[in-house]
């Protein structure tokens, strides 16, 4: 299931005590371009403080009272190390934090999530249901090939260093440059529940031709300048223009996203690997 980062911002995070907050933001990896953190507002109980929340907590998601509910407790997220979510997050933030909760490096490994993690590690039940870990695993790693082949040169410094962790809120309106000129503003992003990649950018072009709203995926990003706040991709205007119309009011099934890829020539992503049955709790 694809799911909008703008539905998400409307979610409270429930530990297995009580509520923690309201997710605020997310923070993705720009490498690998997966989600690693939900940053969530803690309120009065608090002080009103940010903490950062791993998809490997999640539960099964109540999307009819906006909820996510996480296996830690609200004791822990109380002692859990300080981070300032409004300065980028080091590596050994991160290392501190996941340690904390006793959870693995999704670095240097294989996959998005590296060997023997993933989102929902912790909901019984969840991993039992999914065609296996192998067949996770190659599914992960088919994705990651992609990101690993464009970012050679920093593979090194993404593994040992300091992440590339960028905040969905701050990317909203970057403008995106087709081959031969301006397309639009990113208006939305939608992520995959099940492995929590990012699996498009939903472009505005109303400033070109009236409104067409299309999905572009990361995979096609040949350049960010993140100084100047633009995205350059490898496509020309008109195959954009001419692409499937995306229409937000709508959850995209596998047909329109087939279609999509066939339009711009591509395999999709989804038949890069033997098939896996990653599907989200409903």
């Amino acid at each position: 299931m694809l799911r909008s980062m703008n539905d998400l911002e409307k979610y409270t995070i429930a530990a297995s005590d009580g509520h923690v907050g309201m997710v605020k933001d997310v923070l993705f990896d720009d490498l690998t371009w997966v989600v690693r953190y939900f940053v969530v507002e803690t309120g009065l109980w608090l002080m009103h403080r940010k903490v950062l929340i791993s998809p490997i907590s999640i539960q099964k998601p109540n999307r009819w009272e906006h909820i996510l509910p996480v296996l830690i407790t609200t004791d822990q997220v109380k002692n859990s190390p300080k981070i300032d979510t409004d300065q980028p997050v080091s590596r050994q933030h991160e290392m501190d934090y996941l340690g904390f909760y006793g959870y693995p490096n999704y670095w240097g490994g294989t996959g998005l999530w590296a060997g023997g993690m993933y989102p929902y590690l912790m909901y019984p039940g969840y991993i039992d249901s999914l065609n296996g870990d192998e067949e996770i695993h190659k599914a992960e790693v088919a994705h990651q090939a992609v990101y690993d082949a464009k970012n050679q040169e920093n593979q090194e410094n993404h593994k040992n260093k300091d992440p590339n962790l960028r905040s969905c809120q701050a990317i909203i309106d970057y403008h995106v440059h087709a081959k031969d000129g301006d397309i639009g503003h990113i208006a939305e992003i939608l992520v995959e529940e099940n492995t929590w990649a990012v699996r498009y950018l939903v472009i505005n072009t109303s400033n070109w031709w009236g409104g067409h709203q299309v999905l572009i995926s990361p995979e096609w990003i040949k350049d960010i300048d993140w100084l100047d706040e633009f995205l350059t991709i490898d496509l020309t205007r008109q195959l954009v223009k001419d692409s499937p119309e995306y229409n937000s009011t709508e959850q995209i099934n596998r047909h329109q996203e087939a279609e999509m890829y066939e339009h711009y020539g591509l395999t999709g992503y989804w038949a890069r690997a033997p098939k896996a049955n990653l599907v989200a709790p409903q």
